[in-house]
């Protein structure tokens, strides 16, 4: 990841409610949420959601997927390992003992012929 693609990823993320749309469909995991679904868990009227999906969107952070008449929304793994990988990958001096714990987040390697349950697919998220 380049560093303008890690600060307009960490831009979106830098408002309460988008911060929120995120983390809730960080938790949904794969199937995502309509973006109804995310309107009323959240209590945002569909004007507001639609602005911060969009932001969350052109970051690459989320993407959509119309359904008939519904739009659903869900993370993309990939962007949220590459930012935070871009985040601590030189974490401690290249030594993550001292880190705590807390390891660099490099893409997951898919094992050939598996799909990911679904528990699987949110512990990746």
């Amino acid at each position: 990841m380049e560093m303008n693609s890690a600060v307009r990823s960490l831009a979106a993320l830098a408002h309460e409610h988008r911060l929120g749309v995120f983390r809730l469909l960080v938790q949904a995991g794969t199937p995502g949420l309509a973006a109804g679904e995310i309107a009323a868990a959240l209590e945002l009227p569909p004007s507001s959601l639609s602005f911060h999906l969009a932001a969350l969107e052109g970051a690459g952070l989320v993407t959509a997927t119309r359904a008939g008449r519904f739009i659903h929304y869900r993370v993309e793994p990939e962007a949220i390992r590459s930012l935070l990988g871009y985040l601590t990958e030189d974490c401690c001096e290249g030594r993550p003992e001292l880190c705590g714990g807390v390891q660099p987040c490099a893409p997951a390697a898919k094992p050939a012929g598996r799909r990911p349950t679904a528990k699987q697919g949110k512990a990746n998220a």
